[in-house]
């Protein structure tokens, strides 16, 4: 399942964090007792090719490690999808606490255009709840509400998953995703400055709280041994709302959005 923010990828300090929580979660599978389940880990390098800048046109490869893994205690990572610890674990019903990381954007992702005009963003991690119902046994469908730790945005993701019939060895699934934000982060990302706005020969731009994206995610795993196999997602994001009329979006940037990852992974 993917619950993916619409800037959301792994980056340096991000994969710190991630290492030192996925190693913190398997030691304490080996003090886990018999009631509770034991890992299933996929550990593994790729390439993320992702726009450079939420609502850029351009793009850059971003090598980025690849793990997914369900840990002892109830707890998800993912280098795609955050950070999950289930506090409700029913047959249906699953939710409990949330967390993510999205880029921001430095001066040499804006470009020479907009570097030192338009704010350069750093990173933020957010932290929130998620709920989550498993209609039939391959549609789940739910919903993450997160919060920045260090910010005052605010994000509503609605999702539906899919898991699509295997191809012979090929295990697939489809995603569909609704992503709003409320004011703070949507100026945050799409908002300009009169002072701003002036400088690059546009209008001001203030945007509310609102839908912010509609995506399509296709991810595949197709193993190649007992241990190893290969990893894509590809993401296809059309931004909504104030956030695709922002000038940022509709004068230098595009509301369509194409984000794919490709990784070599090591099952354990």
């Amino acid at each position: 399942m993917s619950r993916r923010l619409s800037a959301t990828a792994p980056c340096a300090r991000a994969i710190h964090v991630a290492l030192a929580v996925l190693a913190l979660g398997m030691a304490s599978h080996a003090r886990a007792d018999d009631d509770v389940e034991g890992a299933n880990t996929l550990l593994g390098a790729g390439v993320q090719r992702m726009p450079a800048w939420l609502g850029s046109r351009d793009h850059r490869n971003q090598p980025v490690p690849y793990i997914q893994a369900e840990l002892p205690w109830h707890i998800t990572l993912s280098t795609l999808d955050g950070l999950t610890v289930d506090l409700i674990h029913g047959e249906q019903w699953r939710g409990g606490l949330y967390g993510n990381y999205m880029w921001g954007r430095d001066h040499d992702e804006l470009g020479p255009r907009l570097g030192g005009i338009v704010d350069s963003l750093s990173p933020r991690i957010n932290g929130g709840g998620y709920l989550e119902y498993q209609a039939t046994t391959r549609l789940n469908l739910g919903a993450t509400l997160s919060h920045d730790t260090q910010g005052a945005g605010a994000y509503l993701n609605v999702y539906g998953d899919y898991d699509l019939p295997a191809i012979g060895y090929l295990n697939h699934s489809i995603q569909l995703q609704w992503q709003g934000m409320n004011g703070p982060a949507m100026r945050r990302f799409f908002g300009l400055t009169p002072s701003q706005a002036a400088r690059l020969g546009v209008m001001p731009w203030s945007p509310g709280a609102g839908g912010q994206q509609i995506a399509f995610e296709y991810d595949a795993y197709m193993p190649t041994s007992v241990h190893t196999g290969i990893a894509l997602a590809i993401n296809d994001t059309r931004l909504l709302g104030d956030a695709a009329d922002s000038p940022l979006v509709r004068r230098f940037g595009s509301a369509n959005q194409v984000t794919t990852t490709l990784a070599f992974v090591y099952r354990f």
